[in-house]
């Protein structure tokens, strides 16, 4: 595999690396994956992280996640008004 020349692609590439070292389900790792297929070229980022999720950990464990994040996204919506 070449190595990509795009520095923000190669930045995002980085991310990731950093993002695995933090606990699962707090979504940086989510968001860290959508960055990188951001700076690839990916038309929806998200959808990409969510299936390399769905993949890796498998539907039940990554809805589980999601519902996580939904909950505290909310929470946190919430506590701004």
């Amino acid at each position: 595999m070449k190595k990509n020349p795009n520095k923000a692609y190669q930045a995002a590439k980085r991310a990731v690396a950093e993002a695995a070292k933090k606990p699962l389900g707090e979504g940086s790792r989510f968001k860290a994956v959508a960055k990188s297929a951001k700076a690839a070229g990916a038309k929806d980022p998200d959808a990409v992280a969510a299936a390399i999720g769905r993949k890796k950990y498998g539907a039940a464990k990554m809805a589980k996640m999601a519902a996580k994040g939904r909950r505290k996204a909310a929470a946190a919506r919430k506590s701004k008004k």
